[in-house]
């Protein structure tokens, strides 16, 4: 049976919707140490312990953020990560949570999800001021994205996710910290392109039913 993008069952409950906070949450947190490994070959090498600050947070506010209705849980998680991450993940991660509250609605179904989150995509561009090739999360929100709108089931989507970041290893950045290195950028892969990878692969795992 294919599996569903949205397990509309579990998360019509404040348990439901917590459960899937606490996982996605959970997910970042274990990749800490990844994360910061990848950043410190061509960034700051603080995106592992700033993702893990930010979302450690998110996890510990679940129970309350769960009560809410969608748009104003996701409001919350994204001002939380802005808060929390900071650096320059930490206004990208929170726009693309407070754009995905702002456009999903009440009663989130998959077409409301698709363009919920093609929304806070544009937002992401235009916060960061990038475009995709560019070595940036986008190189794998996009592609998530055009998987989810071609109506991917959720191990596609998350497959492809992966895939995205690995696509990002080759690529020359000329955008944020990793561009200052030229050259010596290409044979890594983007640090929020993996993080990005994971926090969908999460949001599929936790969302998807048979």
């Amino acid at each position: 049976m294919t599996a569903a993008i949205l397990d509309t069952a579990a998360l019509g409950t404040a348990e439901g919707r917590a459960a899937l906070i606490a996982a996605v949450a959970a997910v970042v947190i274990a990749a800490a140490d990844e994360l910061t490994a990848l950043d410190q070959a061509i960034g700051d090498g603080d995106h592992g312990a700033n993702m893990k600050r930010g979302f450690a947070a998110v996890a510990e506010a679940a129970p309350t953020l769960a009560e809410k209705p969608w748009p104003d849980l996701l409001k919350g998680v994204g001002t939380t990560l802005v808060m929390k991450v900071g650096g320059a993940s930490g206004p990208l991660y929170g726009t693309l949570f407070m754009e995905l509250g702002k456009h999903l609605g009440t009663a989130p179904d998959r077409a409301a999800l698709t363009e919920a989150f093609g929304r806070a995509i544009e937002a992401v561009k235009a916060r960061g001021k990038a475009e995709p090739g560019q070595k940036t999360m986008l190189d794998v929100l996009i592609p998530a994205h055009a998987a989810l709108a071609a109506g991917a089931d959720a191990a596609t989507v998350k497959a492809e996710a992966f895939a995205a970041a690995d696509r990002t290893v080759p690529m020359l950045a000329t955008r944020g910290r990793a561009s200052f290195l030229g050259e010596r950028s290409i044979g890594h892969m983007d640090p929020g392109s993996r993080s990005s990878s994971l926090i969908i692969a999460a949001l599929a795992d936790a969302l998807s039913a048979g």
